[in-house]
């Protein structure tokens, strides 16, 4: 069901909002992180730390939850679709998997918090503070991405997509195949199999991977 024009700007105004809030409080959530490892005043510390749940708890969560389901709605009740166009499908995708790990921090995000507000010496959560600035400088990243893509939006339509437009492939012996995939997806997904394979050896060698110090 296509939306109406009204209704299709109000989706895309809350979508745009909750997107550029859930960046600018993650890089807030960044800076706290960054004082909690560097700053030698315990007083700012425990207050970094303490804000650190704050913010991912009452900011980071509800917009990140709000962007992920306007999004979902901008996809089905536009032209867009939702598995029509390659930049949709990804930025959906990268959308679910930051929030996805959002939801697995947010258990030792407490934790670090409830530690800053008793006696207990946050040294031994040093591991735990550094686990999350990695967390906030690649979900940061993974935000620009997704940016780019809702700006550029790259051409690119999938199997899917095709069958749906009823569009015709240039060559009809790729259709579906890698070979036949834009340019911008196949560098892509060779991005995403590094990150894979980089975050795989950071777990195996008890690194800072989603679920680390939970």
């Amino acid at each position: 069901m296509i939306m109406t024009s009204n209704i299709r700007k109000l989706m895309l105004t809350f979508h745009v909002t909750a997107s550029i809030g859930w960046a600018g409080a993650l890089a807030v959530f960044l800076a706290h992180s960054l004082v909690s490892l560097s700053n030698q005043d315990p007083a700012m510390v425990r207050a970094a730390c303490l804000m650190m749940g704050i913010t991912a708890w009452f900011v980071i969560l509800p917009l990140a939850a709000t962007s992920l389901v306007t999004g979902l709605m901008q996809a089905m009740g536009t032209a867009w679709g939702l598995f029509r166009h390659y930049w949709v499908t990804i930025k959906l995708l990268l959308t679910a998997f930051a929030t996805a790990v959002l939801l697995l921090k947010l258990t030792p995000i407490s934790a670090l918090s409830a530690a800053a507000q008793t006696a207990f010496s946050l040294q031994d959560f040093a591991g735990l503070q550094l686990s999350l600035l990695v967390h906030a400088a690649g979900g940061l990243g993974v935000l620009l991405v997704t940016t780019a893509l809702a700006i550029y939006k790259p051409a690119g339509l999938t199997p899917y997509g095709t069958r749906m437009l009823g569009t015709r492939s240039t060559d009809r012996r790729d259709a579906g195949s890698i070979a036949g995939l834009p340019r911008w997806v196949k560098g892509f997904l060779a991005a995403a199999v590094v990150f894979l394979l980089l975050l795989v050896a950071m777990l195996m060698h008890g690194g800072h991977g989603p679920g680390a110090h939970m």
